[in-house]
């Protein structure tokens, strides 16, 4: 039961982040026009894949049938693991782009 559960907390706040990402990338761009050019809008762009990733993965692993009980908590472990490593990029990146190194 709580592997089912895992799954219906990582989609939302996957697809979230997502979100955050790509208006991180618009806002990059718009100042990019007064401060120059960065890459931050690119290391998010890889963040974002990172989040969609757990989002696949995530839902595949709810529409899965009870019979698969070993793809679906295969699956959820990819999101969870997806998702932490989106979480940690997005930091590092708002980190070094706050202290402008890129």
């Amino acid at each position: 039961m709580n592997d089912i559960q895992l799954s219906h907390h990582i989609l939302p706040n996957a697809s979230t982040m997502l979100g955050v990402c790509l208006t991180g990338i618009g806002l990059v761009k718009l100042a990019e026009v007064h401060l120059g050019p960065s890459h931050v809008d690119e290391y998010l762009a890889i963040d974002a894949v990172c989040f969609m990733i757990s989002c696949m993965c995530s839902y595949a692993s709810i529409r899965r049938d009870r019979n698969g009980q070993n793809i679906r908590s295969r699956l959820e472990q990819t999101a969870d693991y997806f998702f932490m490593i989106g979480l940690v990029a997005m930091t590092f990146i708002s980190v070094l782009f706050a202290y402008e190194f890129v």
